[in-house]
């Protein structure tokens, strides 16, 4: 039986079209004590189906998958009120811009790639539970590289406080909320309660998304 001591069991659903890759997903996973796989769907409707039945914390989403893909099925997802709490993984084998945009821009937590480490799989899982963001560097390099360039425009800003502004700003340089909290000598739950207003004025669905936002305002760290 697994040990939960300390941290909450963190429950997974896999979706690849690969048996083989949801094996090792499996395996991989259900070795953690604090993680487990509560399924496994080899399609966008299974995974869709799956994830109204069995209400996972995570859900790791393959990119390609035949009939509707992956990312037809996180836009399901999000047009689902329900299911506002589900964090989504897109794991694909490809680094495309084109995925990478459109994943975030529908709601996806994070995106990793197949290849990446098993214990940076693991942490992607936990990181993504926790509400935090979940980029990898060079897919925040890319995000970085799109909406720096001029005429970006978001609406929302100029409703956020100077905090919000300011932790909106630590927020986009990767830092977890105890990680900005130590920065400006807060305590986490301050952090994470600015966050969630500027997410909610801002009309990020996901700390990824807020990422995204503050970099195409131009917010930086002040140091």
């Amino acid at each position: 039986m697994k040990a939960t001591a300390g941290r909450p069991m963190i429950r997974v659903l896999l979706a690849d079209d690969e048996q083989l890759v949801r094996m090792g997903l499996r395996v991989l996973i259900d070795r953690e004590d604090d993680l487990t796989v509560v399924g496994e769907a080899a399609s966008g409707p299974e995974a869709l189906r799956l994830v109204r039945q069995v209400r996972p914390d995570v859900l790791l989403l393959d990119v390609r998958m035949p009939g509707p893909d992956g990312l037809a099925t996180l836009r399901a997802i999000a047009a689902e009120p329900d299911l506002a709490g589900l964090r989504v993984i897109m794991v694909t084998t490809f680094e495309i811009d084109r995925y990478v945009f459109e994943a975030l821009q529908a709601g996806a937590a994070g995106f990793v790639l197949k290849d990446t480490a098993p214990a940076d799989l693991v942490r992607a899982i936990r990181v993504a539970a926790a509400g935090e963001a979940l980029l990898s560097p060079s897919v925040t390099r890319r995000v970085v590289s799109m909406f720096s360039r001029p005429g970006g425009i978001v609406t929302g800003v100029d409703t956020l406080t100077d905090r919000e502004r300011e932790i909106v700003a630590w927020v986009t340089t990767g830092r977890t909320n105890e990680q900005i909290a130590r920065e400006l000598a807060l305590s986490p739950a301050t952090v994470r309660t600015h966050a969630s207003h500027a997410m909610v004025k801002l009309n990020a669905r996901t700390r990824a998304q807020l990422v995204v936002f503050g970099i195409r305002a131009g917010l930086t760290v002040n140091r």
